[in-house]
């Protein structure tokens, strides 16, 4: 989840919410790869998850890494709820979820050398109070009621509406975790075709990082049980925006779905306000009953984008949002695989026209079978498998062309990253496959065995 934004003038011109998205085109020397993944703490006798307080807790772990390792303190309220350094922060999701927002580097090998760094960190904190983390897109075991709930204003609020706009809210918001790469574009034209490249491949992405075949305790009938959670969650902000694809898309277009996506919140003077269900609209016309005659500042317009939860979005970047978190080679396997396909023309226009001839019918099935069926999933004769072996292919491509190098010129290019997702369209199987497979095979039906071998 994002931290409130600060700065940024009054809004007195509609203008001015495209302009916004508009100011985060940037030419392509200057593109960047941001990286975001979540894992779960616990501690490591229990099995139980981390407390937010206490001698072994979030807050002990951040506290080790502000001590230990030169990050800065993120505060709400008073309560130490993230840190910051060098251009990455480190954040809670609602149910303790640790995540790291890696700064905008230049190359995969940067992004796989910050996992390294922050994971190798948490590990030494982790050591000193018996706590482990691990790597899954849903929790194998733990129930809502066992979770921990952060000291953060904004996710109170979320809490208490998901039960009014879904069924499924609350598990992801406490119970799921993800990986996601961070990428730019170029003009209003290149956000549309990464844009709907993101969207309709998105699904794929699903299946090759699907990594959540357990919930509360057995098998849940879903190789990506994470994606299944985002079907049934609030339709008003999740999906995959057909608009997209359609004639007129571009950044008024997204601004006219974000208005119509309900408010979460107003950020005024270190406080969340209770915006839920109201318009962003009339907060505009300073119309909004939460802050009657108040209209809204440019940060307030930058806070609100982040509460649209579509597969992918854009906000002054792009965000490819459909995969599970998942185990160390797969941190660095996603950026590899969107930088790929996105940031080489030659690869964006393979992809598309891999996708295009898609209706919305199809990418939407293809998005169920996906979360259940992973690799194996098909919808309307597209069968996931072939897809994934050609999109890897399109961004091997890519990296290629790109052509930046690593450990001091050694490496040539950055296709090695992709070998994780290349042993899964060989195989045919994804990481939700081999938890199975352990789960029936040698671990006899005891999850448990989960925490030993699939830990950091």
């Amino acid at each position: 989840m994002s931290i409130p934004q600060s700065g940024g003038g009054p809004i007195t011109d509609h203008k001015q919410l495209a302009q916004f998205l508009e100011d985060g085109c940037k030419p392509r020397e200057a593109w960047k790869i941001g990286t975001e993944h979540e894992k779960f703490g616990y501690c490591q006798d229990t099995f139980k998850p981390l407390p937010y307080e206490g001698d072994r807790s979030i807050l002990h772990m951040l506290e080790g890494l502000r001590d230990g390792f030169g990050w800065t303190e993120v505060r709400e309220a008073g309560n130490l709820i993230g840190l910051e350094r060098n251009g990455a922060n480190i954040s809670l999701e609602p149910g303790g979820q640790f995540e790291l927002s890696g700064a905008p580097l230049d190359s995969i090998h940067q992004t796989c050398d910050e996992v390294n760094e922050h994971l190798r960190e948490v590990h030494e904190i982790a050591d000193k109070i018996g706590a482990r983390f691990i790597g899954l897109g849903a929790a194998p075991e733990w129930t809502h009621d066992e979770m921990p709930v952060m000291p953060k204003g904004r996710y109170k609020l979320m809490t208490d509406y998901m039960d009014h706009v879904g069924t499924h809210g609350k598990q992801m918001m406490y119970r799921t975790c993800t990986v996601q790469v961070n990428l730019d574009f170029g003009s209003e034209a290149d956000m549309v075709q990464k844009f709907r490249v993101a969207l309709a491949l998105q699904p794929i992405a699903t299946a090759l990082f699907a990594n959540s075949p357990f919930f509360e305790g057995k098998p849940n009938g879903h190789k990506s049980w994470r994606s299944r959670i985002w079907r049934d969650l609030d339709a008003s902000r999740t999906g995959m925006l057909p608009f997209v694809f359609e004639e007129g898309m571009g950044f008024e277009r997204y601004v006219q779905y974000a208005l119509d996506v309900p408010m979460y919140f107003v950020y005024r003077n270190g406080e969340y306000i209770n915006a839920l269900g109201m318009s962003f609209r009339d907060f505009m016309q300073g119309k909004l009953p939460a802050l009657p005659g108040e209209t809204p500042t440019l940060s307030d317009w930058a806070d609100h984008l982040t509460t649209a939860f579509p597969e992918a979005r854009i906000k002054q970047y792009m965000e490819m949002r459909g995969a599970d978190g998942g185990p160390w080679r797969r941190l660095c396997a996603l950026p590899a695989y969107w930088v790929g396909l996105m940031y080489c023309q030659e690869s964006l226009d393979a992809a598309w026209d891999l996708a295009k001839g898609w209706d919305a019918e199809t990418r939407e099935a293809l998005r169920v079978a996906a979360s259940v069926d992973a690799l194996q999933g098909e919808a309307n004769g597209v069968k996931i498998l072939d897809v994934a072996r050609e999109t890897i292919e399109i961004a091997k491509l890519g990296l290629k062309n790109r052509a930046r190098p690593g450990i001091g010129g050694m490496v040539p290019d950055e296709r090695h990253f992709l070998n994780a997702l290349q042993d899964s369209v060989e195989e045919g199987k994804t990481p939700a496959d081999e938890l199975l497979e352990r789960y029936h095979g040698d671990w006899n039906g005891d999850l448990k065995r989960i925490y030993a071998d699939y830990s950091y």
